[in-house]
This record gives C-alpha cells, structure tokens and sequence, in this order.
C-alpha cells in the first residue's frame, strides 16, 4: 500500500485495540515515530497558545466575573481535566487521528460521530482565523515600536492591509504545517519557550508593580473563590472564556499517530500540557490584578477600550519601553506558533474522515514525501482565510463573537467525547476502581459540565448584549455564528450522507464496544 493510498484496508487496526473489536479502524500512512514526550506536549501547549489566549480573553474574563478571574481559571481547568482523562483512556486502546471523530462513531454511530468531528474542525477554522488576527495586530504593531513610527503600528488599522496581512500569515503556517512533524516541532521549542519566558517575565514585574497604579489591588484569597461571583449567567459567561483558553490540548492526541508510544504518550504529554496552562494562567491572572486590578478604568483589565488586547495596553506601564517590546515579541510568537500547530488536529481530524468514507476520499491522500495529510491542510488554510475575510467585512468586533462562539463548539465536540469514553467502556467500569474513575465517573462528570456550559451559553447568546454587543437581524451574532455553523453542519452531512451512504449505515468504521482491554 503507498503512501498516496486514500483508502487503507478495512480490517486494519491501530496498536491497542481489543481482539476482534478492530471495527474497521484503519492505518493512514502518516510519519510514525516522529514526536516524543516533550515533543507533543510542547505541541498542546503551543497550539493553546497560553499568551495569545491571555491578551484576548483576560480582559474579557475581567468584565464578566470581575476579582474572580482566577477562580475561573481554576473552573474551567476542572472540566478540561476530566476530558482529558477520558482522551487518554481512549487513546490507549485506540490511537488514531481521527480522536473525537472516530471515538464517537465507535461509541455512538456515524451521525453523532459525524457531528462531532464537523464541531472540532469548525472550531479549529474560527480559532485559526483569530489566531492570525491577534498574530497581524502585534506584527505591525512590533513593527511600529522597532521604527518608532505611529503611521506603520496603524497600519493594522487598515482593514484592507489587515486583511492581507492575515492571509499572509495563514499561507506561511499551512506551508510550514504541510512540511510534517519534524520541521513543527523545531520550530515549537523555541516559540514555547520563548512566549513562557517572557510571560514569566512580566509576571514578576506585574506583582512588582502592585500598587504603584491608581486601579492597584491587594492579593485576596477571595479571588479564588467560584461561589462568589456575581450571578450564574456571568460565571457561564466566564467559564466560557475560560474553557476557550485551555482549547487545543487536544493537539497532542490529534498526532498519536505519529507520536513514540501511541497509545500511551499523547495522553500523558497532554495531561502535562494542561498543568503547564493552569500554572501559567493562574499567576498571570493574580499577578495582573494586583497591578492594575479588573475594573473598567484605567489600566483595568475590564476597560473595554483595551479589554480585547490586554498585553497590548500592559506592555509599556508594566514592563517599561525597552521589555514591553518583548511582551510584543511574545505574543506575535504564541499567536503564529499556534496558528502553525493548530492545523494539527483540524488536517488529520478530515484525513480521517476521508479515511473512513464521511467525507470525499481525496482529503484522505498522504504527501509521499512529508508524510502528511496535504490536501487537508492547504483546505484548511483557505478555509481559515476565507472565514476570517468575512466575518471582518461582516463585523466589526469579529474577534471577541468568534471567541464567545468558539466556547460553544468546544462544549459541543467535548462534551461528547466524555460521553463517548463512558459508553465505549461501559462493560468495564465496574472491573476496578481505576476503572470505575477514570474510565466512567470523570468522564461523565467532565462532559456533565461541558453540556452545562453548552446549553446556559446557548441560552444566553439570543441576547444581542451577549459578546460584542452586534446583532444580526435582531438576534445576538454570538448566536447566528454559533448555530449557524453547527446548523451547516447538518447540512453537509445530509449531503455526505447521500454521497456516502456506506459510512452512515455504519458499515466503514463499526459501532462497537470492547469487552477487554490490552495496555500496551
């Protein structure tokens, strides 16, 4: 079988998997061995991209659940633990790329697997098309400080050389991304580094700043209290942000076929992952309070002149004129070496799809050379470019809906998933205690939440005060993006269903649910 083969044969099963449960799991012929431990965790982290999510939701988080931003990192770090436990468990007896996707199908069937892969790749497209905005704003606002020149910094302010800029930077990472595994990880080492260094940096200068600004507050462990935010729609609000901010994790699971011990690796490497992100985000969430505090005036966090771009407004009075520049050079840094990971998960989440016959088998064909899903990942970045061309023209506060939406399709894809692993696994919950815990209770808890978050978000972006404030038709844009994409979603895969009509009977890759596991 060559590389170029877009449909490996039915019976071939991926390392792990329970005898005689292979259910039509299938090889793709990606790179395999190319990523170790530290390796995919530098990949989860990189593709979060923690400084990128800081400078675009600090503020935001500040406006909802004010002093208690801190507790609602620690909330949303709850869920996305117990998620990621229900990844690893499923990773372990089958590692392959299609993660959500193919784990659903397996649990559920092909509908509600479809969807949950079609909720992973949208949200992979809005979170690349904000990644490359917030990757172009500091781009020329560097730029800018390095000539000491107003007029270049707002140059970003032109939407037609935003724009452009923005599908520049798209082209570079899909280039990059297509290149494979080994040419991402070299470049993520330093990136990953470098963004936590500096963030690092302006922690400690931040809490040595604390009260040498009018809007300066003293460290309270009221801050870490959940319970003590306002009402229940502002701590949703919250959450959802929050939740946004530890999205991407996942990357480590999306390379497992690719990855030094599949089965167990990518489930470790993202459970480090996410201590690294709830570390970062915790001291830089305290550390920025006590400096400038969250209200909406000033230097706080919550001032909606600045709110969308945090680090942005901090750089200067923070670190000073000579480090602000640093803080800059960070954040295009997370941004652009996220926008590079993230193609991760959304390229072999399709390839897979393709795989499996739910979508055209041309996005199934693997680079000879690279060793990567081509075709998918170039249609993401035209995707990810045209997505963002629009939704510019259409809003003018696109960055700060597409987030609030993207909290949406992450529950939905999530949720799922979590559900998925306590299904798959329901002969064995009750084997042992590990099992009972890991491979049921949290889990079930972990998607619990998520469906929570989904449905009291669901409710409350109808209101047009929901996010930015735009509407559409009277109805909050928050809502028409959210529904809207997931609502397409149907539509494809009414299409799709006619196309290939073999994957939704459920004859490619078959509903099953193991009786016994082999570790590796």
């Amino acid at each position: 079988m060559t590389q170029l083969d877009a449909r490996p044969q039915a019976g071939d099963t991926v390392r792990g998997a329970a005898p005689g449960k292979g259910g039509g799991v299938r090889g793709k012929g990606l790179g395999g061995n190319s990523v170790g431990l530290t390796g995919s965790a530098v990949i989860g982290i990189s593709t979060v991209a923690p400084v990128y999510c800081l400078t675009s939701t600090l503020g935001s988080t500040a406006g909802e659940v004010g002093l208690q931003m801190p507790a609602i990192f620690l909330a949303g770090f709850l869920p996305m633990l117990l998620v990621a436990f229900a990844y690893r468990e499923l990773n372990r007896v089958m590692p392959d790329c299609g993660t959500s996707f193919t784990w659903t199908v397996k649990a559920f069937g092909p509908r509600v697997g479809w969807m949950c892969g079609w909720g992973l790749v949208v949200a992979t497209i809005i979170v690349l098309s904000n990644l490359a905005g917030v990757a172009t704003s500091f781009f020329w606002l560097l730029a800018g400080e390095v000539t000491g020149s107003e007029s270049i910094a707002a140059l970003d302010d032109n939407k037609a050389v935003h724009i452009l800029t923005v599908l520049a930077l798209i082209a570079i990472a899909t280039a990059i991304s297509y290149r494979g595994m080994t040419a991402t990880k070299g470049v993520q080492y330093a990136l990953v580094g470098l963004q936590l260094l500096v963030l690092g940096v302006f922690v400690a200068m931040a809490l040595s700043k604390a009260g040498s600004f009018e809007t300066s507050l003293s460290f309270s462990g009221e801050w870490l209290n959940p319970f003590a935010v306002e009402s229940f729609a502002a701590f949703t609000a919250g959450l959802s942000l929050s939740i946004f901010m530890y999205w991407g994790w996942d990357a480590s699971l999306s390379a497992n076929e690719e990855t030094t011990g599949s089965g167990k690796t990518p489930g470790r490497a993202a459970l480090i992952a996410m201590v690294v992100l709830v570390a970062s985000y915790l001291m830089t969430g305290v550390a920025a309070q006590m400096a400038v505090g969250s209200g909406e005036q000033g230097l706080g966090l919550a001032n909606p002149d600045t709110s969308d771009n945090v680090f942005a407004a901090l750089a200067g009075p923070v670190m000073g004129p000579g480090l602000g520049v640093l803080l800059f050079v960070a954040v295009l840094a997370s941004a652009a070496a996220s926008l590079q990971t993230t193609f991760i998960p959304v390229a072999r989440t399709v390839l897979a799809m393709s795989t499996y016959e739910a979508l055209p088998p041309s996005f199934a064909r693997v680079n000879p050379r690279f060793k990567t899903p081509g075709k998918a990942t170039v249609v993401a970045g035209i995707a990810t470019g045209a997505f963002y061309t629009v939704m510019t023209l259409v809003s003018e506060n696109v960055l700060i809906d597409t987030i609030y939406a993207l909290g949406l399709m992450i529950c939905f894809y999530y949720s799922l998933t979590a559900f998925a692993c306590a299904w798959y696994f329901r002969a064995e919950i009750f084997r042992s205690g590990r099992d009972f815990v890991f491979k049921g209770l949290a889990p079930v808890v972990g998607g619990l939440l998520l469906a929570a978050v989904f449905g009291k978000t669901l409710y409350d972006m109808w209101d047009p005060a929901y996010g930015s404030g735009s509407t559409v038709a009277g109805v909050g844009a928050v809502f028409v993006i959210g529904v809207g994409l997931l609502a397409l979603g149907l539509v494809v895969m009414l299409v799709m269903r006619r196309v290939s009509p073999a994957f939704f009977r459920g004859e490619v890759l078959k509903r099953d649910t193991p009786s016994l596991i082999i570790a590796d």
